[in-house]
């Protein structure tokens, strides 16, 4: 049962994404209603048959904080997909303040960046400009969506409206 389904708040709001086995779990506990099932595709079990699930709403609203992506290496490192923002290798990486911190750079998602080893040890205690060196883009807090959209890879074309990528 490999496969992602996005997880609907009552008002079609996304709310995560799931896996399809937790997906039918919600659908026979009757706590979520199908929106959309891929074509032709199904959970067989040997007395019953459910579409496999793509898209799932939740039956009862489920009140949430205001959703935030953390503030994590991990999550820096996925914004700025996993490339050293100075000269776009892949391997070795660390984070780098833009600002450095003995300048009062803080841990901020604008001031933070993936960067490999030898080019955050090129800019040392400098900012970009100083050090000769530019960034490949600004530094931006994430949104949520964009992280439910990173997280189940490619997106599935019956996805997009709810997360508003239509």
């Amino acid at each position: 049962m490999n496969g992602h389904v996005l997880v609907l708040n009552q008002d079609y709001s996304a709310l995560t994404v799931c896996n399809v086995q937790r997906a039918v779990i919600l659908m026979h506990l009757q706590k979520v209603h199908l929106v959309e099932s891929v074509d032709g595709e199904y959970v067989r079990s040997p007395s019953t048959k459910i579409p496999w699930p793509s898209i799932v709403r939740l039956k009862q609203y489920a009140q949430v904080p205001y959703k935030r992506v953390m503030l994590s290496r991990k999550n820096v490192l996925k914004r700025d997909q996993r490339t050293c923002q100075y000269c776009g290798t892949e391997s070795n990486l660390t984070i780098d303040h833009v600002v450095p911190k003995s300048r009062g750079g803080r841990d901020t998602w604008e001031n933070l960046v993936a960067a490999c080893v030898s080019c955050n040890n090129r800019k040392g205690d400098r900012t970009p400009e100083e050090a000769g060196m530019e960034l490949a883009r600004q530094p931006f807090r994430p949104s949520y969506v964009m992280f439910l959209r990173d997280f189940a890879g490619a997106v599935d074309e019956d996805w997009k409206p709810y997360l508003f990528l239509s």
